[in-house]
């Protein structure tokens, strides 16, 4: 079996876990699997970046995310006023260059709450940056190849704006054709930090304010940690954040099911749905920052 390729009808993907996507015709297919590392600084990311694509990884299915609009360090880069393939007319983009990033890439910048002016390269960065909820334009929005997009990781989003907003840098990777492992390793080997560690250290840096929050309603925030984190980190989903409580509550409700039926003989919904709230509070306040500024 060729790695990276999906068998039909078994539907099983060799580099990463099994998913099922149930299409309108009825017919599934495998989803990509992201793989992501997060960097100190961008020349480690970027060299990082160039190693996966010497490795064989496309360059649209690579891309590096950076803080500030890089764009402009560079007065050597021309505006690129052709349409790129699959991403619609121009919406700022440039290619060259620039601020430090390989030649040839398509840069694309967009404001994020909470962080600012973000910048991610090719065609894969500004499907990260869509599904963020950047304006990248309307054209760029519609024209998007849905492959880039069905693979990506939604609930790891709030991660990597978290680790934007403290400077750092991040590169994600689409395995097609070149197995999750072996982009791992590669990132590892450049210095990357995983995704994992990156979320464990966000939670750490807020916890001891979530545990005096959750303390004020009597309930022991050691015992319901766990199901108070995963309404939080839900509520920050790229899916379901900034909708309104009417919008989500279907879903919402499902998720708290499933959790229920994961532990059985423990009352999870409280503490879940204190965690939801604090989440949207979370991220609410981001989203006002921005619009303060």
């Amino acid at each position: 079996m060729v790695e990276g390729l999906c068998l039909i009808p078994e539907f099983t993907c060799r580099f990463g876990r099994k998913i099922l996507l149930r299409l309108e015709n009825n017919e599934s297919r495998c989803k990509l699997q992201a793989v992501t590392g997060v960097f100190s600084d961008q020349a480690s990311a970027q060299r990082a970046a160039d190693a996966l694509r010497a490795q064989g990884v496309s360059s649209d299915h690579v891309t590096l995310l950076t803080p500030g609009d890089v764009r402009s360090r560079s007065s050597d880069v021309a505006e690129d006023a052709a349409e790129q393939p699959g991403i619609g007319k121009a919406i700022g983009a440039v290619v060259g260059a620039a601020g430090g990033f390989s030649g040839g890439t398509m840069l694309i910048a967009a404001m994020l709450p909470g962080i600012g002016m973000v910048t991610a390269a090719g065609l894969l960065g500004a499907a990260v940056l869509s599904a963020a909820g950047a304006a990248i334009g309307a054209a760029a929005g519609s024209s998007l190849d849905n492959s880039l997009s069905q693979g990506l990781p939604e609930d790891e989003i709030f991660v990597y704006e978290d680790a934007l907003r403290k400077g750092r840098s991040v590169v994600i990777a689409m395995a097609n054709g070149v197995s999750a492992e072996s982009i791992r390793k590669t990132l590892t080997a450049q210095g990357a930090e995983s995704v994992d560690a990156a979320r464990h250290q966000w939670w750490i840096g807020l916890r001891s304010a979530e545990r005096e929050h959750y303390s004020t309603t009597g309930r022991n925030f050691e015992e319901d940690e766990k199901f108070y984190r995963l309404g939080f980190e839900d509520a920050l989903h790229a899916r379901s954040r900034c909708k309104e409580f009417d919008q989500i509550s279907a879903e919402m409700e499902s998720r708290l099911e499933d959790i229920q039926k994961q532990n059985p003989g423990t009352d999870v919904s409280e503490a879940y749905a204190r965690g939801y709230q604090r989440g949207r509070d979370y991220y609410q306040r981001f989203c006002e920052q921005s619009k303060a500024a």
